[in-house]
């Protein structure tokens, strides 16, 4: 598709946008309206409308278009996944939705209410949501069947580069047509010459080519660290031709962490996150953290009452067992506890430390001599951890994540000389997690680092809502408590 036809497209869909706004918002009213007897259009705008009220109806349609403009939803979605668009879809909607409430509610406009709200929403996202699942299916046709395609060069035939080949070929939606390969001789180039893909110039060559040809995409796979002036001389070319430029940006060779790219005043960054960054999951996370964390205090009041209670009267010594733990990226906060061992637990480990039971830094003992009569049933039940509902209302932990480590133990890591550990704590701890839902103080410490470093990778809320439903059945199993 040509500029034209791009430019064509997205004017188009700016307008049907607009339209479909404007359809969400008579259906919304339309309920209303039949409530106090108004239906046709003419009564609508026979209706005397305060200035107020005409001058939002005249700006809002402007607000939608900013906010969909800012969501890049009529920017390229050739390489956006059908995730992504929906994502921005609902961003866009919603954050219209919200500045309509505002707007209402500033303006005393009476027939913006909860019930129109939530009907606008659910029927602009609907439209919105429909009509650009069309418009994708519609393009990945015709990308299947040759048209709308775009011709892209690869610079770089090393194994990376051919692999992002392969990819594009698999995805024949995305409609990219493979011109060739450009590199320079290199001993690499003898096992290339295997593949069917073509060698159509050497680097010196590429921009004569560039010239000579229909190229709508060049995207570089070359290592940059070695080819960093060839690179740059290469985006200058595609800069003075006008043609898109792209390069696969994995420097450094890493196998997990994610890529993205940021603009910071005028600067482009390109970020390699090996942690959880989706931030409207993890506001959701919070939420529900909040939410479920405030609930079960309010339920459980009568047990912690009691639970003080009893350990006031059968141990002396404070109720609680206060601590400090690391937390996110290893910042320091304290954990509540029930107390079940003697007061001076800490200063007797010492002495104890010969009988641990598990390998690595942690310290476990079936029988700790330091425990109480009490305390062995409140570990037993977990009742002992639900003072912890404290520290996820506060934010220092969540409901789901990998446990809190003490100081000792994490000082002991070094010892181990392994960094890929320390990377469990760039996600918030958690009351519960992989490990206590597998076995508890039963699994080895490297599985249990591996049971964090699991968590970390796959984390989503489905996983963490699994997480909380196997904890239920392992605390009345009482299954590897120690």
């Amino acid at each position: 598709m040509g500029f034209l036809s791009r430019k064509t497209l997205s004017s188009g869909l700016r307008l049907f946008d607009l339209l479909l706004m404007a359809v969400s918002f008579v259906l919304a009213a339309r309920p209303i309206f039949h409530k106090i007897g108004i239906i046709s259009p003419s009564q609508f705008f026979s209706m005397r409308v305060r200035l107020g009220v005409m001058l939002l109806f005249l700006i809002f349609p402007l607000i939608w278009h900013v906010l969909f403009n800012a969501c890049g939803l009529y920017a390229s979605r050739r390489l956006s996944t059908r995730t992504a668009e929906v994502f921005d879809i609902l961003k866009a909607t919603t954050l219209g939705t919200l500045v309509l409430a505002a707007a209402g509610a500033s303006g005393h406009v009476w027939m913006i209410n909860r019930e129109f709200l939530f009907l606008f929403w659910a029927f602009s996202s609907v439209l919105a949501l429909s009509s650009r699942m069309f418009i994708r299916s519609l393009l990945a046709y015709l990308r299947r069947h040759g048209r709308n395609s775009r011709n892209v060069i690869i610079v770089g035939t090393n194994p990376r580069a051919v692999n992002f080949v392969h990819h594009l070929e698999r995805h024949s939606e995305l409609g990219y047509r493979l011109l060739g390969f450009a590199d320079e001789a290199w001993p690499g180039l003898t096992e290339f010459d295997k593949s069917p893909y073509p060698l159509v110039c050497d680097l010196d060559g590429l921009a004569k080519y560039l010239r000579l040809n229909v190229v709508d995409e060049v995207v570089v796979g070359l290592p940059i660290r070695s080819f960093h002036s060839l690179a740059s001389q290469i985006a200058w070319n595609c800069e003075q031709q006008g043609i898109i430029l792209r390069y696969l940006p994995n420097l450094f060779d890493l196998k997990e962490a994610t890529q993205r790219s940021h603009e910071v005043e005028g600067y482009s960054l390109v970020s390699h996150e090996s942690t959880v960054t989706d931030g409207w999951a993890l506001m959701v996370k919070r939420v529900i953290d909040v939410v479920l964390s405030s609930s079960a205090i309010l339920v459980l009041s009568p047990v912690l009452i009691l639970t003080a209670i009893i350990i006031k009267l059968t141990a002396p010594g404070p109720v609680f067992f206060v601590q400090k733990r690391l937390g996110l990226n290893k910042r320091m906060f304290h954990i509540y506890k029930f107390r079940t061992m003697v007061v001076d637990a800490e200063k007797r480990l010492k002495d104890l430390e010969h009988l641990n039971e598990v390998s690595g830094p942690v310290f476990k003992i079936t029988k700790d001599p330091r425990i109480t009569a009490v305390g062995a049933f409140l570990r037993k039940t977990s009742i002992d951890e639900l003072p912890q509902l404290i520290n996820v209302l506060k934010g220092d932990m969540s409901l789901v994540g990998p446990r809190p480590l003490q100081v000792r133990d994490y000082e002991l890591f070094n010892s181990l000389g392994q960094d890929w550990q320390r990377r469990r704590f760039s996600v918030r701890p958690g009351i519960t997690c992989l490990w206590q839902v597998m076995g508890r103080s039963s699994i080895p410490f490297e599985k249990w680092m591996e049971l964090d470093l699991q968590y970390v990778r796959n984390w989503s809320l489905w996983l963490d809502f699994e997480i909380l439903l196997k904890t239920v059945p392992a605390v009345l199993k009482g299954s590897g408590a120690a």
